[in-house]
């Protein structure tokens, strides 16, 4: 392993020093903290650990992707003892889970007398409190072959070209092809996204879905909220967690995200978990019926909390 390697391997290693948080905001909170003591040392490889954990576990909340990345930045797909089971594989004996919080739901009992305004009412589940939950990549198992997302593609976005167009003609969003935009590749108008004709098919997706970025994220308040540094950032950084999961080659995840902090934990947080909900809204346009079939739906703990 070249020195170079070792370094990453080390420096995105260094995130597990953290202490176990016991609710989604600690779990934040402590992610964020650490990720922000890497950026000061010049260090990115985190961040990027994180953005790729995005795309890769985009049906967990925000805090548990945090908590995958941290404890095993190289995990690909994971899932509870019982499901793998279920899907046919076994746990390695002596692997160690992967720490996340699991979302705890209770009974909230109405009186009597209220219950019988609206029976409706009589039992409503919530949420009570979150509680330690292990999941287990699949490195760390063994057995049947598992579905894939679909085909892995190098430098084509091949079908997903098509499901993303489809997608975004689906939001209202009118797109065209325009010379007159060079030398951008890209421009969103709001409510209108122009691409420049011409382009590779990785580069055309890629540039598409950071105008489709902009569009879900980069109106009315949070336009005139963030500077222009951290809106065309996160566009990217978007564009980066879709186009790395579907398999194409992206060297966008660097030093560039450090843009994101400035010495601003709330923005850095902030803009870390409208990265991971408007990739997860793209990525589920992309699913495949064979993927969602086997993924494990969670509650939302940032939502929850």
């Amino acid at each position: 392993m070249s020195s170079t390697a070792t370094n990453e391997t080390s420096n995105v290693n260094s995130l597990r020093t953290a202490p176990k948080p016991q609710t989604s905001k600690e779990v934040i909170a402590a992610n964020v903290k650490l990720l922000i003591e890497q950026l000061e040392a010049g260090h990115s490889e985190g961040l990027t650990a994180y953005l790729t954990a995005m795309g890769k576990f985009h049906n967990y909340s925000f805090g548990n992707i945090l908590e995958i990345a941290r404890q095993m930045p190289d995990a690909t797909r994971v899932a509870g003892f019982y499901a793998w089971n279920q899907l046919g594989r076994r746990v390695k004996k002596g692997e160690h889970g992967i720490r996340i919080l699991a979302p705890m739901i209770g009974v909230r009992r109405k009186k009597h007398e209220e219950a019988e305004k609206d029976i409706r009412t009589q039992n409503r589940a919530v949420l009570v409190g979150f509680r330690a939950a292990y999941v287990f990549d699949v490195g760390q198992t063994e057995g049947k072959e598992l579905p894939e997302f679909s085909e892995r593609v190098s430098g084509n976005a091949g079908e997903y070209r098509d499901r993303l167009v489809n997608f975004v003609i689906g939001q209202g969003i009118e797109l065209e092809f325009k010379e007159s935009i060079a030398p951008s590749l890209g421009i969103s108008y709001g409510g209108k996204i122009a691409l420049l004709p011409g382009q590779s098919s990785a580069e055309e997706f890629s540039t598409l879905v950071h105008e489709l970025a902009h569009e879900m994220l980069h109106k009315a308040e949070r336009r005139t909220a963030t500077t222009k540094t951290v809106r065309e950032t996160e566009a990217e950084a978007v564009a980066f967690v879709v186009g790395k999961t579907i398999g194409l080659q992206t060297n966008r995840a660097s030093a560039d995200y450090i843009h994101l902090y400035h010495g601003n934990a709330a923005l850095l947080t902030e803009s870390l978990e409208v990265i991971q909900k408007t990739s997860a809204v793209i990525l589920s346009a992309l699913e495949t019926p064979a993927l969602e079939a086997t993924e494990e739906p969670e509650t939302d703990m940032a939502q929850a909390s």
